[in-house]
């Protein structure tokens, strides 16, 4: 730890005043001492990291953190700010900044003295020492471990052991729940084991270890964590978990081998939930227990494992909720949109008029291969809503909730209610399953609930809802939808596809780009979509294509306003732009949003509004350039397409060529080192 934090790191007067600029400040200390090799790529890693999700945490801790090939070795800065500077947290501004810098091939050992500092963060003596501290060196041996601090270490103590105190706690915990089991007589602690994980598995995995931790001390419950971090990971013994009353997930990446606590009752939240209130999760995974709640097995990841979180606002979780179902739906739209317009490209039109090829199918005919194309893909697409409505249950309530989900968007199809009602019966059947779950019932009967009577009851009261009370009018409403649509002519059209090409570039790939291509993709999921469905799927996915495409060809005309890895990333997003990925330009965007994603938006809508313009159709909803020969209207759709990346690329490049170089006070604070390095531009405003 003696090398990872010395005193030309600490600045206890950083006067940066946005997140960005504290990174940059801390950063220019690492790179004046050739920890860091490329300022703009190692702050880019750390924007980067910062967009998956926020690193304030409560109490007035900020911990920007990452994995970079442009760190030489871990490194530790740390900036302490009177005014405090917004990091994310729910109770306000950070006023203790920690910049982490670990390279992408951190040995084990360097990471975890860095996974004993941030368990050492969640000990108020600890913060409170470093607010009231007076000097950068005595700063720095603190966080070393050379000063007694909130660990109570020792002077005999090497620095090592001291900030890895805390991590011993956990040991320690684990030989008392031992020691307790076997003196336990007619009655014992609740028992709890959690698992925490975060993205780089650094800071986040560590301190949400430590919190539960003490939380359990507190309650005067038994509780062992295992930490899933970058070190890798000491599976907690089976016997632990057998004797578990009761598990916690706290976790932003997928918890490896999950299976092993299937049959228990289970909370599962997302990492900063265990840092900030973990006494509140002991409570509920105490409640589940009671309540004879249990989780079935499963089998890993998947998208939906943390649909609707405890903690989360309501809005977030139906966010969660409806981008489970659409992230399970896209697939079944992909492959069944694609073998539609084969088929179609085959056969012709009429194709959709065929008859069965189970009753007549010639080998040697192109337009019986046509008409089997259509009616495998027409199979693949009456899945959509189902799928979109089993999945947004399950999102809501896990595996309980897919059977009603499933039943209530094959009803919603059988009454005409479409995808607005595949939405609505998703969401009735994750809420009727959930309530189910929270009904105390006998022991006996826990063990058929999955089984029988949660899918009986949910799917019945779905079903009445679907048949007998809503579905007659959403029905009503997918029909006056339909109908709106159709009649769109001349100047609605043309603010249509600029409104879609908006959507498209905001958020690449995230809730509000889905809700438009979804949107999109509804107009042709029929055998004979009409005309303006057919305008629209191709204005959606001419705008899709531009951020990527646009950033590919910045990179290349002015290649000096990017670093490199940016510049390794264009040359990528080529392809990820013509194939339809806006996924591509995520790179870009998360390291200069204020920038990247406005000139983004502008381009989409401009091609979005030309595409109307010009009366381009598309029956497939997927595919890029390679079902240009699908289009109607192919010369002019790739002239709009074409527009719109000029437009995005303009942009880009003359909102970066304006920017100033960052300013020594910029970040940095007063005497502190600047590097070489310095006139290069910031990464993000």
């Amino acid at each position: 730890m003696s090398d990872m934090i010395t005193a030309e790191l600490v600045d206890l007067d950083l006067s940066a005043d946005t997140k960005e600029a504290a990174a940059r400040a801390l950063a220019e200390r690492m790179a004046a001492l050739g920890r860091v090799t490329d300022l703009d790529g190692f702050l880019a890693d750390v924007a980067a990291r910062e967009a998956q999700m926020p690193t304030g945490l409560d109490g007035g801790i900020g911990i920007p953190h990452c994995r970079s090939e442009h760190v030489t070795e871990p490194t530790l800065a740390f900036g302490r700010s009177a005014a405090g500077i917004d990091f994310g947290a729910a109770d306000g501004p950070a006023d203790l900044i920690f910049l982490i810098a670990a390279p992408a091939g951190a040995d084990d050992a360097h990471l975890t003295i860095l996974s004993s500092l941030a368990r050492q963060l969640m000990n108020a003596e600890f913060t409170d020492a470093l607010r009231s501290v007076g000097d950068a060196g005595a700063a720095a041996a603190l966080i070393r471990g050379e000063k007694a601090g909130s660990s109570g270490s020792s002077g005999s103590e090497s620095p090592e052991d001291s900030v890895a105190a805390p991590g011993a706690a956990s040991a320690g915990a684990a030989t008392d729940t031992t020691a307790t089991t076997a003196a336990a007589e007619e009655e014992r602690p609740f028992r709890v084991v959690a698992v925490t994980s975060c993205p780089t598995g650094i800071a986040h995995t560590y301190m949400a270890a430590e919190s539960l931790e003490n939380a359990g001390r507190e309650a005067g419950i038994e509780i062992t964590v295992e930490t899933q971090g970058s070190a890798g990971f000491t599976r907690l013994d089976p016997a632990v978990i057998a004797a578990a009353d009761g598990v916690i997930f706290a976790h932003d990446v997928p918890v490896r081998e999950k299976d092993r606590f299937a049959g228990k009752p289970t909370v599962d939240t997302g990492v900063k939930a265990a840092i900030n209130r973990p006494a509140e999760l002991i409570t509920e995974v105490r409640g589940k227990a009671e309540r004879g709640e249990v989780t079935a097995a499963v089998s890993g990841g998947t998208p939906v494992e943390r649909g609707g979180e405890s903690g989360e606002g309501y809005g977030t979780k139906l966010r969660t909720w409806l981008m489970s179902g659409v992230s399970y739906m896209v697939p079944f739209v992909a492959a069944g949109g694609l073998l539609i317009a084969l088929g179609f490209a085959i056969g012709g039109y009429e194709i959709n008029e065929a008859p069965s090829v189970m009753d007549h199918f010639v080998w040697t005919q192109a337009d019986s291969w046509g008409a089997l194309l259509f009616q495998i893909g027409g199979v693949a697409f009456g899945f959509l809503v189902p799928v979109l409505a089993g999945y947004i249950a399950y999102g809501m309530a896990d595996r309980p909730g897919l059977v009603p989900g499933f039943v209530g968007g094959a009803i919603s199809l059988t009454v005409n209610a479409g995808f607005l009602g595949g939405l609505a019966a998703g969401l009735i059947a994750g809420g009727v399953v959930i309530a189910i779950q929270k009904v105390r019932i006998p022991a006996a009967l826990r063990g058929i609930m999955p089984v029988v009577v949660i899918p009986l009851i949910s799917a019945a009261v779905v079903g009445f809802l679907m048949f007998v009370v809503i579905g007659k009018p959403i029905a009503e409403a997918q029909k006056g939808m339909t109908d709106w649509l159709n009649g769109l002519t001349g100047t609605n059209a043309v603010l249509l596809g600029a409104l879609l090409g908006l959507m498209m570039c905001f958020d690449l790939g995230g809730p509000v780009n889905k809700v438009a291509y979804t949107f999109a993709t509804a107009g042709i999921a029929v055998a004979s979509p009409s005309d303006s469905a057919m305008k629209i799927m191709a204005a959606v996915m001419a705008a899709g294509m531009v951020p990527p495409l646009a950033m590919a060809l910045a990179t290349t005309v002015r290649g000096k306003l990017f670093n490199r890895t940016e510049r390794e990333n264009g040359k990528a997003a080529w392809v990820l732009g013509a194939s339809f990925i806006s996924e591509g330009a995520i790179p870009f965007a998360a390291a200069d949003p204020l920038r990247v994603i406005p000139a983004s938006m502008v381009g989409g809508a401009v091609t979005g509004a030309l595409s109307m313009t010009f009366g381009a159709t598309l029956r497939a909803p997927h595919g890029g350039i390679f079902v240009v020969p699908l289009i109607g209207n192919p010369f002019l759709y790739l002239v709009a397409i074409a527009a719109g990346v000029c437009v995005t690329a303009a942009l880009v490049i003359v909102l970066k060529g304006l920017r100033k170089p960052a300013p020594v006070a910029t970040g940095a604070g007063e005497g502190a080192p600047v590097p070489p390095s310095e006139t290069k531009q910031p990464v993000a405003a």
